[in-house]
Parts: C-alpha cells; structure tokens; sequence
C-alpha cells in the first residue's frame, strides 16, 4: 500500500481506523502534539483492542488500519498480532513510528517481524527527532524495510513553507531514495508541548462556504481506549468528548457499532460534507466561536444546531451529502487534500515517483 493510497482514503466515513497504542515514547520532542513520554502510562487495554480489531467483518471493515502512538512500536508484538488480525479480515495496515530504534541504522528483529506484518511504514522526522536519532540513521533503517518489501514514506514536520529545514530533509530523502519513498510533509500545530512554539491556527472559513472536516471521517481509538469521531489532538485528549463526537468505547463496543454511530449521525455526516462553521451559521442562533475546531466542540451546548442538523441529514438526503462530499474530496486526490491539510509547498511528494526507465537518465 503506497502513501498516496493511504492518504486518498482519508476522507470517506469509516474507510479507516486509527488507533493509539500507547502513550509511551523514547523521544521529548518540544513539539509532541500527544505529549507523550517514557513515563506516560496510558493505553488502551490489549485484550479489548485484540477483540475489537477481531470484530471486523468481511463486508464493513475498514479498508486501513492506522497504528500510532506514542510510539506502537514499543509493543511490536502487539502491532503484529493486530496487523494479523485486521489483514485476516481484509484490511490493510499501517504504522507511523519516531524510529527511536534506528540508532546506528539497524533494525531490531522483534521489530523487524512487526515491520513485516504491515502493508505500509511510515517512519517520523522532523527536527526534534533527529537530535535523538540521526537522520542518516533513519535513512538507513527505512532502506532495511524497503529491502524486506514494505513500502515505506516519511512523515516530515516543519515550521511552515518556508522553513529550511523541510528544503534541506525533502532534498535528503529524495537524493536516498528518489521517487521510491514519499513525504507527507505537515506543519506543527499549537498543541500538546507545542502550544507555545507556533503560531495559532487560522480561524478557517466563515460559516459562508462549506469547509468539509475531513478529520471527522476515520473513528480514533484513544489512549483510554475511548473511540472518538475525531482525530485532532483536543478531541482524542479531552474528557468526556463531547457527545456527537463519541462513538463508544472498546471494552463495550465492536467495529460495527462504532461504524453504525459514525456512518448514521446527521451531525457527524454534516460536518463531513459542509464543517461546523457552516452549521452555525445555517441553524444557529449565536454566532460561532472563533476557531474551525472550538466551533465544532461547541455544537455539544447548541441543541437548535443539532436538531436542524437531525431534521436536515437523519434520513437518505443526509447520507447522499455524506457521500457526495467524500466522492468530491476523493476525485480531487490526495495532493490536494495534503495541500488543505498539511504544508501545500510539498504536497505533491505524497505521490510515489515512478522509476526512471532503463537508459532514460
């Protein structure tokens, strides 16, 4: 499963599942949107998340499985046996890893066998990272899981567009590797321990124009072993969620019933079509907070919103915009929702570069 797969699927309802593994990392990153560490204890409890993921079903599973953390792979056997789980049921899998174990550019073999179970890796730099492990390292370790059949991308942080340490890592990877490995190159957001580092967020659209939440389309497995609707940072943290962004939880409830709540709430299938600035604007009667994600939070104290929105998109008109809205995202391609999403400098460079041909240099 290549990148670009990966991150076209991003917005359709329930066509993935991310999951947390732990909370727990080897790295301090002053950026850490998780704020995770070695000392950090959270994670959803194993057994739950192993009958969980085993509650897929041929039909309604999702199409990828996303691990991540913290770091996932400090539980490698876990992540194998999840991967074995949801690729038994047709699902593919993949994992993001801060690759604290690429040191010297080897590849441990209990990790290695994790590696190998998955259908995609992806390893995270940014600027942090490489103070605890040197990109030459990295470089050499991705090359290890290439040689072994998986493909792999990097997931680059940076500070903006203009950040030369983005140009510099970007020109690195691609000497190394071509087009053989892509990037999904993302800005820092002011969040976790990088609330002080960055400048905050733009406010986004007024409610004037639909700004679908494409971060509202794949449930998210929490640390706690809650299953959010939502995977921005303040939603996956935040308790109790607020309740149309609540899908369950793993010890009470399997995919089915996650994807049931996801795929049939009318407020849920809007945010996903049109965002929650237009719902404010549309059934509202204050105007909405400032912020694209505050104003979704507060849909939970905006009861005449929800109900517009359950008159509105509770029946078939609601699941057609639903899937309208993932349909258009899906034609315009992954770049184009990286370049919305992440840093649009490099957008492209989600695409995997096809080899030069044999006597074409």
């Amino acid at each position: 499963m290549e990148l670009a797969e990966l991150i076209g699927l991003r917005p359709v309802p329930c066509g993935g599942l991310l999951v947390a593994l732990t909370r727990r990392c080897p790295m301090s990153c002053a950026h850490c949107s998780t704020n995770s560490s070695m000392t950090a204890s959270d994670q959803p409890d194993p057994q739950d998340l192993l009958r969980f993921v085993g509650s897929f079903g041929a039909e309604d599973r999702p199409e990828v499985v996303m691990l991540t953390g913290g770091e996932p792979l400090l539980l490698p056997e876990l992540a194998a046996r999840l991967a074995g789980l949801a690729r038994a049921a047709g699902s593919r899998v993949a994992l993001l890893s801060g690759m604290f174990f690429a040191r010297d550019g080897r590849v441990p073999d209990r990790i290695m066998r994790a590696i190998t179970a998955l259908d995609h890796f992806s390893a995270s730099m940014d600027v942090h990272h490489e103070r605890e492990v040197p990109r030459a390292d990295v470089l050499r370790a991705l090359r290890a899981v290439l040689d072994a059949g998986i493909p792999a991308s990097v997931h680059l942080t940076g500070t903006g567009p203009d950040d030369p340490y983005l140009a510099e890592a970007v020109a690195d990877v691609r000497r190394a590797f071509g087009g053989r490995v892509p990037l999904l190159v993302n800005e820092v957001r002011p969040l976790g321990r990088a609330a002080g580092l960055v400048r905050a967020t733009p406010p986004g659209p007024d409610g004037s124009v639909a700004a679908p939440c494409t971060l509202a389309a794949w449930p998210v497995v929490a640390f706690d072993g809650t299953v959010a609707a939502c995977c921005n940072q303040w939603t996956v943290d935040r308790r109790p969620v607020p309740p149309h962004l609540r899908l369950g939880h793993i010890a009470d409830d399997d995919w089915q019933a996650v994807r049931e709540r996801s795929l049939g709430s009318p407020v849920l299938r809007l945010l996903r079509s049109v965002g929650p600035r237009r719902l404010h604007a549309r059934y509202g009667t204050e105007p909405a907070p400032a912020g694209y994600c505050r104003s979704c939070h507060a849909l939970a104290d905006r009861p005449e919103v929800l109900a517009g929105a359950a008159r509105d998109a509770g029946g078939r008109v609601g699941e057609l915009l639903d899937r309208l809205g993932a349909q258009q995202q899906l034609a315009a391609g992954p770049a184009a929702l990286v370049s919305r999403m992440g840093c649009a400098r490099y957008a492209h460079l989600v695409e995997t570069l096809p080899a030069p041909e044999e006597g074409s240099r």
